[in-house]
């Protein structure tokens, strides 16, 4: 999916060398190797970015690395039924219905607790496949065999996508 690999250790290993070569270029006074330094840290900073890049319509999320993951059903049907929850618990309220408002807190905690499952689902599912992706990749790069390869890096990406997806909703 993605030949340029973007991952934040990367990055951040990128990040630091260029600082070291900015600060040796400020030293020998190389402003060709300070101004190296200064873009190397720019262009880590950028794939650090890319790395966290998720875009989201519906269940379906997408990365900055081309990797694509499906929310599990649980997480989809848990914020549903949260949504549910919340309106019954404010129309029970309005209205003066103390039944429907304790439904709609019913179905609001359960909601929260199916998608939450859902989430330990996809978190594990994707840091499962990105672990054998690179693993595999790793083994099958040794071997030379490219189409396998790439097979694994696409596991790596989606893997990746459905671990931000679950980091990103957590974040909100």
């Amino acid at each position: 999916m993605s030949d340029s690999n973007s991952s934040t250790f990367k990055s951040y290993v990128d990040q630091a060398t260029g600082a070291v070569q900015s600060a040796i270029g400020s030293l020998t006074g190389s402003a060709g190797d300070q101004n190296k330094g200064e873009a190397r840290k720019d262009k880590a900073s950028i794939e650090n970015d890319l790395s966290h890049t998720l875009g989201k319509v519906g269940p379906y999320n997408v990365s900055g690395s081309g990797g694509v993951s499906k929310d599990s059903s649980d997480r989809t049907q848990g914020s549903c039924d949260q949504t549910v929850g919340s309106a019954k618990e404010s129309i029970g309220n309005m209205v003066g219905a103390d039944g429907l408002k304790r439904e709609g807190v019913e179905q609001n905690q359960h909601g929260k607790g199916l998608e939450a499952q859902g989430q330990l689902s996809d978190l594990g599912q994707g840091v499962g496949d990105r672990v054998t992706g690179a693993v595999g990749g790793a083994f099958a790069g040794v071997t030379g065999n490219r189409d396998q390869q790439q097979r694994f890096q696409n596991q790596h990406d989606d893997g990746k996508t459905a671990q931000r997806s679950v980091e990103h909703d957590l974040s909100k």
